[in-house]
């Protein structure tokens, strides 16, 4: 299969068409003579439209019956070729940058046409207030601003509490809040089937991660937990991580896997507000207490 990712593998477009079909094996156990040498994903020439976030759920077979023929091509020379084929039509397209089979149609009214409402407050993180109403957490994404009526400054998404329908936000953009350094997937996804040499010797392994195909790559320590599950330190915390949205792995060039974000860690806001408490003067416990009246 060709496809039009911006992206590139480990094997050349001859070996994919001159490889032999092998079926996927039925037993447990892999047959040791017909394990072939893994098919790499690295990212695209255009590291701009790198598109291996997308693909970082790839198995191994599909990923050896496919090519990239854009994969050191940048979309401006994409465009170039296309201008002089006469898809003149084509180039005149806008890009797709939300969620492109809902259309230009509001998120909030798209979802609402599935899933009830269920409406509830928002909630300062930094006094609890009630600042106003929305019609469901499930709307709402973290690091997004809030439309609260009523309100004339910004706020913006901080946390949600989908027990109680309430949404958390704060008066900035930038709000600690929003900030963690650690995250927990799920069984990790890896491409070359199997955790890197690395990380199984030494359970530890520095590479880098992206949980949003826009965001640069960041640093970061990966530790494998014996379920398969990994979790992953930061370098520094960085904004707006999300339960459900996927942790994608790089080393060097190469796209290793993702992973499903099931966990994190605390907010730097709330590990402020821990320092803040420890240096709070003890409370005096000698007070006399004031018994309850009995009746």
């Amino acid at each position: 299969m060709a496809t039009g990712h911006y992206a590139q593998t480990s094997q050349e477009d001859e070996e994919v068409f001159q490889q032999k079909h092998i079926p996927p094996s039925r037993t447990l156990f892999k047959d040791r003579f017909e394990t072939r040498k893994p098919v790499r994903l690295y990212q695209g020439a255009d590291r701009l439209k790198d598109q291996t976030f997308f693909l970082s759920q790839i198995s191994q077979d599909a990923l050896r019956h496919t090519i990239f023929p854009l994969a050191g091509l940048t979309k401006d020379f994409v465009k170039k070729i296309a201008a002089e084929a006469g898809f003149q039509h084509v180039l005149k397209k806008k890009e797709s940058m939300g969620i492109c089979f809902i259309g230009e149609r509001d998120f909030e009214n798209f979802i609402l046409e599935y899933i009830e409402r269920k409406p509830g407050s928002f909630v300062s993180i930094d006094d609890g207030k009630i600042m106003g109403q929305h019609k469901g957490w499930f709307t709402l994404t973290l690091g997004q601003r809030a439309r609260i009526g009523g309100q004339v400054d910004p706020w913006f998404v901080v946390d949600k509490d989908i027990t109680t329908g309430d949404v958390f936000v704060g008066p900035t953009t930038n709000h600690p809040g929003l900030f963690r350094d650690t995250l927990q997937t799920e069984r990790f996804h890896w491409i070359d089937e199997e955790p890197p040499v690395e990380l199984v010797r030494t359970q530890m392994m520095e590479c880098h991660l992206r949980f949003n195909n826009r965001m640069p790559l960041t640093p970061c320590t990966v530790t494998l937990n014996l379920d398969g599950s990994v979790w992953v330190m930061l370098k520094e915390p960085i904004r707006a991580l999300t339960p459900g949205q996927f942790a994608v792995l790089y080393k060097g060039d190469e796209c290793l896997g993702s992973g499903k974000i099931i966990r994190l860690g605390p907010t730097i806001f709330t590990l402020q507000k821990g320092q803040n408490c420890m240096s709070c003067p003890p409370k005096d416990t000698n007070q006399q207490q004031h018994p309850e009246p009995v009746n």
